[in-house]
């Protein structure tokens, strides 16, 4: 397997999470999407230029970062399962996974954006207001369990990490008990701490120019 991604790309982050716990054998492939050679060799793998992307073996192209985690979790048997087994558990698991990717991330994304931007003070006062209102569920939500979705770490973990990673840089998360729980808990798997150690790398990198990468 090949995995195409970019280490700042928070749905590139969350694959690589996945891959870990799944204890994936794979081939790392960083696209610099802002270097023009780079692009252009990823486009003819992905026209649309959408990270992260997942090769397999017999040259099959994932996209979508839940659809890759589905495709590990369906074909590793082994380290951690990443969609539970009980139907209506994994309705829960990507339920909280839709929530995740298409409210936290959007927030996060317009928010970074925002902040390198001229935008209206009312806008990003919405945002943030949306954003404490998604925390405040989300911590609700972990008062009732030790995961995002029940005792096990999930494919909701996988993309709720990163983005709580990305809000601490907007909000004082040691204000949500839970969450910030939480959020140590997530530090001390050794997943976690093979991600975020490349992606302080690659912030280091291009501290000069950093661009938001969803």
């Amino acid at each position: 397997m090949e995995l195409f991604y970019h280490p700042l790309s928070r749905y590139s982050q969350k694959v690589l999470l996945a891959l870990y716990e799944k204890q994936a054998n794979f081939y790392a492939r960083i696209v610099h999407l802002d270097d023009p050679l780079s692009r252009q060799q990823f486009l003819t793998l992905s026209p649309l230029g959408k990270l992260p992307l997942l090769q397999t073996a017999e040259g099959t192209h994932i996209h979508e970062a839940s659809i890759i985690i589905e495709y590990l979790d369906q074909q590793l048997n082994q380290g951690t399962q990443l969609i539970s087994l009980q139907p209506q558990q994994a309705l829960e698991i990507r339920r909280f996974d839709r929530l995740v990717d298409h409210d936290f991330n959007d927030i996060l994304y317009q928010i970074e954006c925002a902040k390198q931007a001229t935008l209206d003070e009312i806008k990003l006062l919405s945002l943030n207001k949306r954003l404490a209102l998604l925390l405040d569920q989300l911590d609700s939500q972990l008062s009732q369990q030790h995961w995002l979705c029940g005792d096990r770490f999930s494919l909701a973990d996988c993309g709720l990490i990163p983005c709580l990673v990305e809000a601490k840089h907007h909000v004082k998360l040691y204000q949500y008990q839970e969450i910030n729980r939480y959020l140590h808990q997530a530090m001390a798997r050794g997943a976690f701490t093979q991600v975020f150690d490349e992606v302080s790398v690659a912030k280091d990198k291009a501290s000069a120019g950093y661009r938001p990468i969803r």
